[in-house]
């Protein structure tokens, strides 16, 4: 038994799963959208007025502050865009879904027979105070 080829074959499998193609499909057309690249390009020249600042001699925590706060400002925009609302949406079901194969497989690592074990059940609505995910 080759488990690295079983993997690979079960690589493949998923990559047909209806669940992996909703989220290829969301991610495919936001690398395409020039509206969410020309935020994203936003977001990243702040990240690195932020770090030019932080990496003063003496940073100006004013500045600090106002690149923040349009950093917050931009990527409320950037998330609240109807394309990353789909994107989020389907990438919490991917998410899911591998949650779900490794728990499987933690499962028959710890001895639980693989065709009966379950994996917990747990849909993440984007409220993370439930688990200690770090799912955003």
């Amino acid at each position: 038994m080759d488990l690295i080829k079983m993997t690979r074959e079960l690589g493949a499998a998923i990559q047909q799963d209806e669940r992996y193609l909703a989220f290829a499909k969301c991610r495919k057309e936001n690398e395409e959208d020039p509206e969410l690249m020309g935020i994203m390009g936003q977001l990243q020249m702040l990240q690195l007025s932020f770090q030019h600042e932080q990496e003063k001699e003496e940073p100006s925590e004013e500045q600090l502050a106002k690149i923040n706060e349009e950093f917050e400002g931009v990527y409320a925009k950037f998330m609240a865009h109807d394309k990353m609302q789909k994107y989020e949406q389907a990438r919490a079901e991917i998410d899911e879904l591998m949650n779900n194969i490794m728990q499987i497989l933690g499962l028959c690592v710890n001895g639980e027979d693989p065709m009966t074990c379950e994996p917990e059940q747990h849909h993440c609505d984007g409220d993370c105070s439930c688990c200690s995910s770090d799912c955003h």
